[in-house]
């Protein structure tokens, strides 16, 4: 089994030839906007994870999952290539689930942004409902 820092090594290495081999080497017209957000690589460096986004439609992600798939072998050739290591890792690649989560915690952001500012409008004209000091005093020596 590698260790930590060699797999983090070799995770780093995995996205950068990826994504320069899909940036300038790969020519599929159904490849989108294409981001590759993470490689995650097992203990052992034989299998590799590599998570990506695409920006744009439904179509677009799936046609670019579909080119990825189908362009597996090429890539994997590259980055075995590339890496200089005994064995080189299969590759899986998985859509990353980040923007949907980014655009949820955004949506909750916006939501607590606008009760805020309700609580605000509301508090403006309040006044206390009873002193504007509640606490009670201890009583001067001077009243006893």
């Amino acid at each position: 089994m590698a260790d930590q820092a060699r797999a983090r090594k070799v995770a780093d290495r995995i996205k950068s030839l990826v994504a320069e081999f899909v940036e300038f080497r790969l020519k599929d017209e159904r490849v989108g906007f294409l981001t590759i957000t993470d490689v995650r690589v097992t203990g052992d460096l034989q299998n590799a994870s590599v998570f990506y986004t695409v920006f744009g439609s439904d179509a677009e992600r799936a046609a670019t999952a579909e080119a990825l798939a189908d362009n597996r072998g090429r890539i994997r050739s590259h980055v075995g290539k590339g890496l200089g290591i005994r064995l080189t890792p299969t590759i899986e690649f998985f859509p990353d689930a980040l923007p949907e989560g980014a655009a949820h915690l955004e949506d909750a952001l916006a939501k607590a942004r606008a009760r805020d500012e309700e609580l605000a409008q509301a508090s403006q004209g309040a006044a206390f409902a009873g002193e504007a000091d509640p606490y009670k005093k201890p009583e001067a020596a001077d009243e006893q």
